[in-house]
């Protein structure tokens, strides 16, 4: 039995939109960090912060979620790739989420980014997950 860390964090982030929270917290991991910076700088969160807990080596990422009108940024944050099922892309096969609206994240050869950004640098990867 595997554990989908990467789901996980997903799902916090869809429940807290679902919710209409103002931020969400999760435990903290480095491709975790990636993603959400990922997410930071495409404009779909306002800020990721790393905080330490009191009286634990732990640390957690706070998401804070962004809404325009009261609507949320995100309208769907989709896993792609899955521990039972991997799903990768090459570099011609890279095709934009939604006609250019949405992002799909992949980890590369060079590191996490888009699929914008893998397309730049001719590199295909997996697909971790699409927003939009």
């Amino acid at each position: 039995m595997s554990i989908d860390t990467i789901g996980d964090f997903l799902t916090v982030i869809r429940n807290g939109i679902a919710s209409s929270k103002s931020f969400v917290t999760t435990s903290h991991s480095r491709i975790k960090h990636q993603i959400a910076n990922i997410l930071k700088d495409e404009g779909f969160i306002r800020n990721v912060h790393v905080e330490e807990v009191e009286n634990s080596v732990h640390k957690v990422l706070k998401i804070d979620l962004k809404y325009i009108s009261g609507e949320s940024v995100i309208h769907e944050i989709k896993r792609i790739s899955k521990p039972g099922r991997r799903v990768y892309e090459g570099k011609r096969a890279l095709s934009p989420v939604i006609g250019g609206l949405g992002i799909a994240i992949l980890t590369t050869s060079r590191g996490i980014m888009t699929n914008k950004a893998a397309k730049h640098f001719a590199v295909g990867g997996e697909v971790l997950c699409t927003v939009w």
